[in-house]
């Protein structure tokens, strides 16, 4: 059985006449990309924040252009992705490393 006989078969008749499935599906991906982006950023603000802040931005960007069902916590993402570059700025300036710890 091939994919698309694959995917023919799972989608029930309404689905597959009028494209609910496609529409469904990509504002749940676009969902979980608002949850994970808001996630990423919250522990960005702890560990790994050159990683993870950039990734929370992009991630609400693509959830926002997605348009989201979960819009707030999609711009909380966005928040937090950028909360994390300010804070990694600032420990960079003060330690005048990228690395950083919490003593002294």
């Amino acid at each position: 059985m091939t994919l698309t006989a694959f995917a023919r078969r799972t989608t029930t008749g309404t689905e597959a006449a009028t494209g609910e499935g496609d529409a469904a599906r990509s504002t749940r991906d676009a969902d979980g990309l608002a949850v994970a982006s808001f996630v990423l950023g919250l522990i960005g603000l702890l560990v790994m924040n050159i990683l993870l802040g950039p990734v929370a931005i992009v991630m609400a960007v693509i959830a926002l252009a997605r348009s989201t069902a979960r819009r707030g916590r999609a711009l909380l993402g966005l928040a937090l992705g950028i909360a994390d570059l300010v804070v990694l700025a600032f420990l960079v300036t003060g330690n005048g490393t990228v690395s950083w710890n919490f003593g002294s």
